[in-house]
């Protein structure tokens, strides 16, 4: 029974991972934007982190992840005899299928080697295959997703190192131990948090055996040079030298740790109280699990590696959601469900609810009109101009090129009175004859605002058929699209932003004209 719901689970997270919903920017613009940018012809935009004089990000941990696929893909579009480049969005599912298999492998196969007792395993199994987060997180391009699995090896990995039965792979463990740490440190500083507490037990194990001391810091020198060779030479605008590695090296999580330790830029990214991710965000990823979590916890490596990330991560002031994914899969695996029978279906139906419905919420729903949106610019030959209001930023590199000629802004949190002055100074004239048979599309230039349905600020304006004023004419529009960014309950009112939110859902994008008739 349990492998049969184990199978239709895996198949349920491979159903979200084809689902074009649009968690956070960070997943495109932190990942597949740049590396897309480095292998194809698509022009691409690299946001601050890349730009600045000191950048954070490293691309090192991205070119395996996201550059062997893209480079693979390439080469088998090349030999099918296939002529001009790979379309954009041909490659968006290829990795979100890439991050489904990753998940569904490494994940679900961590868990089997960290639980040792085959009872307990299967319930872990299980509990991990029905989150919503493995069903959408994990099957998304972030650092964060590739972190969980990092996290989950690293464990693996220490147990392999202190289990001395068997010298040669313990010694093989360290080795990868050393290479794994720095692949996680350059993917994400955060990562040694979740290794504080169990990387404890390898300091009695390292006094007695110096050998495998030795082996993983030379493995993890070596990776450490590596991984600064790339970046040095991704972000010198010259090929390097050894002198640009000795004088001027990129050093990438150094970076980021200057960066996220001043105040005044985390604040520039929200600031939350310290209590952000053990009272908010870890209900909102766990669900009634969490009540398990303090009720009926099962001491191990895991949990402790769970709660040393929380601990660490909850000093800093910014704290996201999708900061503790790591912990989700260390912690559904060290909860124990309820004895009696009766709060076990009442406890069951409660997890059930709460997956199904934060899985359609964020693995269909959320921003999930912004990919087609941006599918749909990439074909429509008049596009120069897209003003987004009120979404998240869209990915360029799906324009397929088109944004040499479309440029792109991003107004979403502007007020309405400033986009109509930007549409009014960029919407193209709307002559009669334009009108009529879709003869716009054979114009050079033309203005387009996307903007969610629940946007009634522009319900004044969307009817306008006459001379004065700007024109909207709605040409495409995707249902499944929620605009979470949008609620206002202080002054609309809960009931009322429900209504308009969840009533009003969809994306729409209209072509915004203005009459330019001489009377």
């Amino acid at each position: 029974m349990w492998r049969r719901t184990y199978l239709f689970l895996v198949l349920v997270r491979l159903w979200f991972a084809l689902s074009p919903s649009y968690l956070h920017p960070d997943e495109n613009f932190q990942g597949p934007e740049v590396i897309a940018g480095e292998i194809y012809s698509y022009p691409v935009k690299r946001t601050w982190e890349f730009t600045s004089d000191n950048p954070i990000r490293s691309v090192f941990p991205l070119w395996p992840v996201y550059g062997l696929p893209m480079l693979l893909l390439r080469w088998l579009w090349i030999g099918s005899g296939e002529d001009g480049e790979i379309p954009p969005i041909a490659v968006f599912w290829t990795l979100r299928v890439l991050m489904f298999i990753i998940s569904f492998v490494l994940e679900d196969w961590a868990i089997h080697e960290l639980v040792q007792s085959s009872r307990h395993r299967r319930v872990a199994v299980l509990l991990v295959a029905s989150s919503y987060v493995t069903w959408t997180y994990q099957t998304h391009t972030f650092s964060n997703s590739v972190e969980t699995l990092i996290v989950a090896w690293s464990l693996i990995l220490i147990e392999r190192i202190l289990d001395t039965s068997q010298q040669t792979s313990s010694l093989m463990a360290s080795t990868l131990l050393g290479l794994v740490t720095v692949f996680g440190v350059f993917n994400r500083i955060t990562f040694p948090a979740f290794l504080l507490i169990p990387g404890l037990r390898l300091i009695p194990h390292f006094m007695n055996r110096p050998l495998s001391l030795l082996v993983l810091l030379a493995s993890a020198l070596f990776t450490v040079a590596i991984a600064i060779t790339l970046d040095t030479s991704f972000y010198t605008p010259h090929s390097i030298t050894w002198s640009d590695l000795l004088t001027r090296p990129v050093i990438t999580p150094w970076n980021n740790l200057k960066y996220n330790v001043i105040p005044a830029n985390l604040a520039q990214h929200g600031l939350h109280p310290w209590y952000q991710h053990l009272l908010i965000n870890i209900p909102m990823l766990l669900g009634p699990a969490a009540a398990l979590l303090f009720l009926q916890p099962q001491l191990s490596l895991r949990l402790y590696s769970a709660i040393s990330g929380i601990f660490v991560l909850s000093i800093f002031q910014h704290q996201e959601a999708r900061f503790l994914l790591p912990t989700v899969p260390l912690i559904l695996s060290s909860v124990q469900l309820p004895r009696s029978n009766r709060l076990y279906k009442i406890w069951l139906g409660a997890w059930i609810a709460f997956n199904l419905v934060f899985g359609l919420l964020m693995g269909v729903y959320h921003q999930g009109g912004v990919v087609p949106a941006q599918v749909f610019l990439s074909k429509r030959p008049d596009a120069t101009q897209a003003i987004w209001w009120k979404t998240y930023m869209p990915p360029i590199w799906l324009l397929d090129g088109k944004n040499e000629v479309l440029r792109t802004q991003d107004m979403m949190s502007t007020e309405g009175a400033l986009v109509l002055e930007e549409l009014d100074k960029l919407a193209t004239c709307d002559e009669p004859a334009d009108r009529r048979n879709n003869e716009y599309l054979k114009e050079s230039n033309g203005t387009y605002l996307i903007a969610p349905l629940s946007a009634i600020w522009l319900d004044p304006y969307l009817p306008n058929k006459g001379l004065d004023g700007l024109r909207f004419r709605e040409v495409w529009r995707h249902t499944h699209h929620f605009n979470l960014d949008d609620l206002d309950w202080a002054e609309d009112g809960f009931l009322p932003t429900i209504n308009r939110v969840i009533g009003r859902r969809g994306l729409a994008a209209w072509r915004v004209t203005k009459s330019c008739l001489k009377i």
